[in-house]
Order: structure tokens, then sequence, then C-alpha cells
């Protein structure tokens, strides 16, 4: 299962991540987030020790979501030394979210 993303715990998770991150922004009442949920949490541990991934909930986490201009969700975005390196928004196949991480590696 995928960890979860908070403003607290941005800094550690993210900027100072020694492996590539993906971060799931998404809500409770997001249809489209609950369809690629189940996605996420597989990808998660699918890579495990090579990508973190995790979530943000961006109802209760509101300061990262505004930093990176998150507007609608769900929004995937992929971190590689801190940076972001690529984005997608709503729902997509695994085999998209799949491809996107491993281009990270």
């Amino acid at each position: 299962m995928a960890q979860a993303l908070t403003d607290s715990n941005f800094n550690e998770v993210v900027e100072q991540a020694q492996m590539p991150v993906v971060v799931d922004f998404w809500a409770t009442w997001c249809g489209p987030c609950r369809m690629i949920s189940p996605i996420i949490d597989k990808m998660a541990e699918k890579y495990e020790g090579k990508v973190n991934v995790v979530k943000c909930n961006v109802d209760e986490s509101t300061d990262i979501p505004m930093k990176f201009g998150i507007r609608n969700i769900p929004t995937i975005l992929f971190f590689k030394n801190g940076e972001i390196v690529d984005r997608v928004v709503g729902a997509v196949p695994q085999a998209e979210i799949e491809k996107r991480i491993d281009s990270l590696l």
C-alpha cells in the first residue's frame, strides 16, 4: 500500500528521497481517484525498493497541491532527484503509469 504524503513529511519523502518518487493527488469524494487507487497500491508493491509511491489527500494536505498547481484530481507527479520530471492528469490505465515509472529508473 502506498504511503501517505502530508504537508509535514513532504520534504523528507520527496525532496530528500534517495530514489524516484511518484505522488498520487486524490480525494475520497473523487470517483476517478477511487478507480486508480488500486493501481497506485499495486505500483507501490511492484516497485518497492526502487520507487517510492505515495498518496496525497488534497483535502487533508493543502500546501503541497497549491505548491505544484494541482487543479484537477487525480493528478500523478513523477519526481526524480526532488524535481518533477513528468505529470499525468486524470484516470489513466495501469500500463501508462508503469511506462512512466519505468522511465524514472
